[in-house]
């Protein structure tokens, strides 16, 4: 067990006016599942790259743990798939390569030398490496011919079981692990969660709600004003603080109510000290003493008023800290004059000789809201792209209604380019409408001046499902919009889909979400319509 000691954390990026932490103090333990969770911008990757000192800070971060391991990473992509992976563990290409040089020289010095690279390629388990990566690989459901194959042709899903069972091999390591489901459909983020589950010391920075449910045993909330750690899932995390933002507003209208109160009877007070006072200047007091008296007691009592209720303003200004304020969304959706939108009669799709759609026939109805899933490389997104008539190669009929208004969001952001204004010009979309739904999804005002290259991954993502609710549309096609959206923006999606019912077709592999908007999904691997 070893402990990491976070000491008055402050940070803050140059660009930024505001700190991202402010004098922030916890301790993690690391032999926890920790699931690192808040909303987009709040600096989640921002601490992770703390704990790996890419940045200079105020405070401290104290640990004895060796090396903190970042997921995803960049890896030499050329050669065969073992050696890749191999040297992710540990040098051994280098340390065999040393071993061989040594025993050709066969001095003193060398053999000397030889042996201290024995002993330390034997403590990474040099010798058996290969049989541990089998092993270890086939926990993710991999088989083991893909060591055999060249790195560059594995699919991302692939590419990120054997970096993460490469990171866990390694030694004296702490894992911390961003967004690992991004390249996975549902079975593959149930298979990631149940190795993950088998193991113990990482941070998980994950928005998927039942992912991060199977897999942590505690949470580091960075809220929007504190960073609080508690020991459960997800689940119990959100339930206790749902509760104690509740009992937050209660005490808060309690307080209000009683500070009002107080205000006007101090203002009552005050008025009778003066009205007394005033007649003191007149000539029918007799006893001017006593009215004084009266008016010195009458102006206490408005100071012991004062006193009362500037406390409870105090105490009041202790809560509502953390309460997120999560606003409704609106979506301009219009429904389509006719039933039918979409007819596809014997789809077949191809990429170059490589057959991803077969035999397909599908109709999409005014008022569904259809998902597409199935495994990675089934031709889901293959589907979406014909709809916005980006396939070429493709047999089949597809009839589309006349003059339907279509809103896409792809699935990739890296197109992203240049400044928020030219964004909004060349899409034709009001400005003042786009920037509004940015803000109800968290948006952070400084996001706004940046320039799209430089946002990250969920603020890229929250641009183009603005872009999209900002248009007027017979049918939203969204291809896995919710890749690095936090939780809460999730969430306040959900229930913009659920009540304004638009038609839709969309990929998603966010169970949660699926299972409270789709109200039709084709499977397309056996296109299997329900």
């Amino acid at each position: 067990m070893s402990i990491i000691n976070v000491n008055k954390l402050t940070f803050s990026y140059d660009t930024h006016h505001e700190n991202i932490f402010t004098d922030t103090s916890f301790t993690l333990d690391t032999d926890w599942k920790l699931g690192l969770i808040g909303r987009n911008g709040r600096g989640k990757t921002t601490f992770l790259n703390l704990l790996q000192n890419k940045y200079e800070y105020k405070g401290s971060i104290v640990s004895s743990v060796s090396s903190f391991d970042y997921f995803p990473f960049e890896v030499d992509s050329d050669g065969i798939t073992l050696e890749v992976i191999r040297n992710v563990i540990a040098p051994y290409a280098q340390w065999e390569a040393q071993m061989e040089q040594c025993i050709a020289l066969a001095t003193d010095d060398a053999l000397q030398m030889y042996g201290d690279i024995l002993e330390n390629y034997m403590q990474h388990d040099g010798y058996s490496i290969e049989d541990l990566i089998v092993k270890e690989i086939n926990l993710l459901h991999v088989d083991a011919d893909v060591l055999k194959r060249p790195f560059k042709t594995l699919s991302n899903g692939e590419r990120t079981k054997l970096m993460l069972a490469a990171l866990f091999l390694k030694k004296n390591n702490f894992l911390l692990i961003d967004e690992p489901t991004n390249h996975l459909d549902q079975a593959g983020r149930e298979i990631l969660a149940q190795y993950l589950y088998s193991k113990n010391g990482f941070i998980l920075v994950s928005h998927d709600r039942l992912f991060l449910d199977r897999v942590i045993d505690h949470v580091v909330s960075i809220n929007r004003q504190t960073i609080e750690v508690v020991k459960g899932n997800y689940t119990s995390w959100y339930t206790n603080k749902q509760r104690q933002d509740q009992y937050e507003r209660n005490e808060n209208s309690k307080l209000k109510k009683e500070i009002s109160r107080l205000q006007a009877s101090s203002s009552k007070a005050i008025g009778c000290s003066d009205n007394i006072e005033s007649k003191k200047l007149g000539t029918d007091i007799v006893d001017k003493g006593y009215a004084g008296h009266k008016s010195a007691k009458m102006m206490k009592r408005a100071k012991v008023i004062e006193g009362r209720k500037n406390r409870l303003v105090e105490e009041s200004s202790k809560l509502l800290k953390d309460v997120e304020t999560v606003e409704a969304l609106k979506i301009h959706y219009e429904p389509y004059i006719k039933p039918i939108l979409i007819e596809m009669r014997n789809i077949q799709i191809h990429y170059g000789e490589r057959e991803v759609v077969n035999q397909l026939n599908l109709r999409v109805l005014k008022g569904q809201r259809l998902l597409l899933k199935g495994k990675n490389g089934c031709g889901k997104s293959s589907l979406i792209k014909l709809i916005m008539n980006e396939v070429e190669q493709v047999e089949g009929h597809i009839i589309k209604g006349s003059k339907l208004k279509i809103s896409y969001v792809p699935q990739d952001t890296s197109f992203l380019k240049g400044d928020m204004k030219t964004f909004i010009l060349y899409n034709g979309i009001d400005e003042s409408l786009f920037k509004a739904i940015l803000r109800k999804l968290d948006f952070s005002r400084d996001a706004f001046d940046k320039q799209l290259e430089e946002l990250s991954g969920g603020q890229k993502k929250k641009v183009l499902i603005a872009k999209s609710l900002s248009e007027q549309a017979h049918l939203y096609i969204w291809d896995e919009p919710l890749n690095f959206i936090d939780i809460l923006s999730r969430q306040q999606i959900e229930d913009l889909l659920v009540a304004y019912e638009p038609t839709m077709v969309f990929v998603e592999h966010d169970q949660m979400f699926c299972e409270q908007v789709a109200t039709n999904v084709l499977d397309v691997s056996n296109h299997k319509f329900n």
